[in-house]
């Protein structure tokens, strides 16, 4: 292979057995299989893009440039089409945002991921899915877009497992967590919540400690029992995050279904309603329920008075997505100080 600055360049008939082995040996690539960058898809990637060496900032913890042809590299080597990059784009500046705290997250012996939202009709052009299976597996853009924003982080700011991305055990969503938002679901989007407008090409970046499954209670019927299972969990992972103040600080995400969402829409429980019973539901059971009181038996230096699942009720943000069923998902935030960002997709001709 050739070198184009510090990226190097595969040749057309390039063996991928052969590039993947030399691109690893290099300290590029997650470990999985990749699809060479060649010459060829690298201009097919470009295409029509302007400025594509303009730095948009430093990526940590080594501080490499991010540039829409930094970028672009990773993207063809996680199979990304053209028309995706300017997503991917969005995606990776969002996550320099001072607030989002990338710094943190790549260098952490925790394990968390970056994540990726999407909203807006960008979805459906890209064929990005916001139904069964969003974050895994089966969906070629879904799974694209994330593991480019993750091999254009780590690998444009150096975070190498072991030497500067000190996670200890790791996370599977490393490699790719990425999903859509319903478009014009029950519930204002996210990006409508944080004034970006109806129908707008965004994306929100999520410093995820993991993925929790939570299900309503028995026989659903009414809101409470709906939702009651996700406020246990944001209390839960408050707990096991060892100092449960931290949660104070931060945020919750949940992933809510269409179904179970259709469901509080019937019975009048709007977005703040949601977001309001999930604080307060989560504060109680995080300051006198059963795993609290245990936890505070365990743990004599456990205050429980003044605890909180999130910094408010805003901080709680639910997004619709997923299929048939109602089966929740939970995105527990990292604790060590990251805040979610927004931001719109915007064209790179």
């Amino acid at each position: 292979m050739t070198a184009a600055g510090s990226l190097p360049v595969a040749a057309d008939d390039a063996d991928p057995s052969a590039v993947l082995v030399e691109l690893l040996a290099a300290g590029h690539g997650d470990g999985l299989p990749v699809v060479p960058p060649t010459a060829t898809r690298l201009s097919a990637m470009l295409a029509g893009v302007r400025d594509a060496d303009v730095s948009y900032g430093q990526v940590p913890p080594l501080f490499g440039d991010l540039t829409v042809r930094a970028v672009a590299w990773y993207a063809v080597l996680a199979g990304c089409r053209p028309a995706e990059l300017p997503l991917v784009v969005a995606a990776c500046r969002a996550a320099l945002d001072d607030s989002f705290n990338l710094l943190g997250i790549a260098t952490t012996t925790g394990a968390p991921a970056v994540a990726v939202l999407v909203h807006g009709p960008v979805a459906s052009r890209l064929g990005l899915t916001s139904g069964s299976g969003g974050l895994g597996t089966g969906n070629r853009a879904n799974a694209g877009v994330g593991r480019a924003v993750s091999l254009a982080l780590a690998g444009l700011g150096g975070a190498t497992a072991g030497l500067t991305d000190m996670t200890t055990i790791g996370s599977p969503a490393k490699y790719t967590c990425c999903t859509a938002e319903v478009r014009r679901g029950p519930l204002p989007s996210l990006a409508q919540r944080r004034a970006l407008g109806v129908d707008v090409d965004a994306v929100t970046v999520v410093g995820a400690a993991g993925l929790v499954e939570v299900l309503p209670g028995e026989g659903y019927r009414e809101p409470p029992s709906v939702l009651g299972p996700a406020a246990a969990g944001m209390a839960g992972v408050a707990l096991a995050a060892g100092d449960p103040a931290r949660a104070g600080q931060s945020e919750q995400f949940l992933l809510l279904p269409p179904e179970p969402a259709e469901l509080l829409a019937m019975h009048g429980w709007g977005y703040d309603r949601i977001a309001g019973f999930l604080f307060e539901q989560g504060n109680a059971l995080l300051r006198t329920g059963a795993s609290a009181l245990a936890f505070r038996a365990a743990v004599p230096a456990y205050a429980a008075d003044d605890l909180r699942v999130a910094a408010s009720a805003d901080d709680v943000h639910v997004v619709v997505t997923g299929g048939a069923g109602v089966k929740m998902l939970l995105l527990p935030p990292w604790t060590g100080g990251s805040r979610s960002v927004t931001a719109p997709v915007l064209p790179l001709e």
